[in-house]
């Protein structure tokens, strides 16, 4: 059940972070086309992604 939970979580928290991080990486002056790409290409790793882009990516969600 807790397992289950969880993917339902996780269902609709990644999109909400995968767009957020869109956002981000859209609007960052420090990073070229095919960094943007990247990180926007690294963001569809479910779960991981925008785990990735703040930690290793100095970025943020808002």
């Amino acid at each position: 059940m807790k397992m289950l939970l969880q993917i339902l979580v996780s269902i609709v928290l990644h999109p909400i972070a995968l767009v957020l991080m869109i956002f981000n990486i859209i609007g960052r002056e420090d990073l070229d086309g095919g960094k943007k790409l990247v990180w926007s290409l690294v963001g569809l790793l479910w779960g991981l992604g925008p785990i990735l882009y703040i930690t290793i990516g100095d970025g943020s969600l808002w």
